[in-house]
């Protein structure tokens, strides 16, 4: 596998363009681009890609990108990426940002926080006709920007628009979001039905807390993209669903009366009484034994 600290080495293994800025880069794509390459890596950048295969693939990992389903992407800096034999159907794009490019500004935190930059490559972003001209207006006036002789204001203007197709994406997923729960059904409703299996079956006793990666991999989708599908449907991300369901249990199990505080952490797959009591106090609002002792009462 290859690692890459600079644009101008991922370039040369692409076989486009070097790039004109040491630590930024836009380049075009068509039919004829990255046809028979096979290349593995990681890199230090950030790289937002759109493209459509005639053949080829993409891995993040082990997973594979499926051209038919997604159009645009994100990779952030050190995931491992393949790309095998690529062969573009249309025009295209990819942004390459240094992390370096971003050192010192707002967008250097702000980019951590858009969660596609997590998502598999088969959650790709589907782009309608409109929006795909949105993306594209604000990649040609990058690149204006890009190719314009540098002056105190050029990376200034290129972060700003950039920050702006960023944010762009975020809108059209959560738009996806909704299409695709309209298409494949309620995923709160699948998830609630996982984790009712969960316990019913007693896997807890085996494999302990059920956790956002299994509940994830249930469903065939990555962590991040799961949380935030759940928070678009439900206003709550998958661990915060998981912990409320564990405070119902635990709140049936206290009402029963047959077990006490520990016997019920442990029967929930917590590793210790003293996480499950603080668990319960920050979700309920009270201890267990408080909430035992006003049932008494």
């Amino acid at each position: 596998m290859i690692h890459f600290d600079k644009i101008s080495s991922f370039n040369q293994a692409l076989k486009v363009n070097p790039p004109e800025h040491p630590l930024f880069c836009i380049s075009y794509g068509g039919k004829d681009n990255y046809g028979g390459n096979e290349v593995e890596f990681s890199a230090d950048f950030y790289i937002i890609g759109l493209k459509k295969f005639e053949s080829g693939s993409i891995y993040y990992g082990k997973t594979k990108y499926d051209h038919d389903r997604g159009k645009m992407f994100f990779i952030k800096p050190r995931q491992i990426i393949a790309c095998r034999n690529i062969r573009l159907e249309e025009d295209s794009f990819f942004i390459v940002v240094h992390e370096d490019f971003l050192a010192g500004t707002a967008l250097y935190h702000e980019i951590k926080k858009y969660g596609y930059f997590d998502y598999e490559v088969s959650e790709a972003l589907y782009l309608s006709p409109s929006e795909e001209e949105t993306i594209w207006d604000l990649v040609y006036t990058m690149e204006k920007e890009y190719h314009n002789n540098t002056d105190d204001y050029s990376k200034t203007i290129i972060l700003s628009h950039l920050d702006t197709l960023l944010k762009y994406a975020q809108r059209f997923y959560k738009r996806q979001f909704i299409n695709r729960a309209e298409l494949t059904g309620a995923i709160a409703t699948r998830f609630n039905t996982i984790l009712a299996a969960y316990f019913k079956e007693r896997q807890i006793k085996e494999s302990g807390l059920p956790t956002v990666t299994y509940m994830a991999e249930k469903l065939n989708i990555s962590p991040r993209y799961l949380s935030d599908l759940l928070k678009q449907e439900t206003g709550k991300t998958a661990l915060e669903l998981i912990h409320l369901y564990l405070m119902s249990e635990a709140k049936n199990l206290l009402t029963e009366g047959k077990m006490n505080v520990s016997e019920i952490s442990f029967s929930l797959g917590f590793e210790n009484a003293t996480y499950f009591s603080r668990l319960f106090k920050k979700e309920v609002g009270i201890s267990p034994n408080k909430f035992r002792d006003q049932l008494l009462n």
